[in-house]
């Protein structure tokens, strides 16, 4: 069974984090992972993944995603830029990755109700990891994509009598 952690990105990480790469035909929808760490945003916080010990893949989590999304509202967290290492894919970590997030970033943004995402229409297998993992489809879309349309992808992060403790860490059989 591979055991999938999450945790904030460290600069010692920098260079496992480089050299993540993404399958040539998904750069269009997610770009390549070096260009996130050598240009970094003030809005985005990055995380990264971990499979059985070792940095798979990363993700950042936008914290004024309102700015260019209006079917969000302040103060909801946008999940961006999930990428997992073209040689680690198919093993279901980006789902159990997903599936993580509620615990997760009940710790690290306490405040957070709410987490968005758009995925590429062009993307299939990105949809249905996001829906594996516990996102709804809105039903609408975001024209505003760098390469076209995408689906808008929802998730409530806190629920009345939900608590951090009750949430188990994800985990995924090869």
């Amino acid at each position: 069974m591979t055991r999938v952690a999450l945790g904030p990105y460290t600069a010692d990480q920098r260079d496992a984090v480089s050299a993540l790469t993404v399958a040539p035909e998904q750069v269009v929808f997610s770009g390549q992972p070096a260009a996130f760490i050598t240009q970094p945003d003030a809005d985005m916080d990055i995380h990264v993944i971990h499979a059985d010990g070792e940095l798979v893949g990363f993700f950042r989590i936008d914290l004024d995603y309102a700015r260019i999304h209006d079917f969000a509202k302040p103060g909801d967290l946008g999940l961006r830029s999930v990428i997992v290492d073209h040689r680690q894919q198919g093993r279901g970590i980006g789902s159990a990755a997903v599936r993580a997030l509620p615990a997760y970033l009940a710790l690290h943004y306490p405040g957070a109700t709410d987490l968005y995402l758009t995925v590429n229409l062009r993307n299939p297998g990105a949809r249905k990891s996001y829906l594996n993992g516990g996102f709804t489809d809105t039903g609408a879309h975001y024209l505003g994509g760098d390469a076209g349309p995408q689906h808008i992808m929802h998730m409530t992060l806190t629920r009345p009598g939900a608590s951090v403790e009750n949430l188990a860490p994800a985990q995924v059989t090869d």
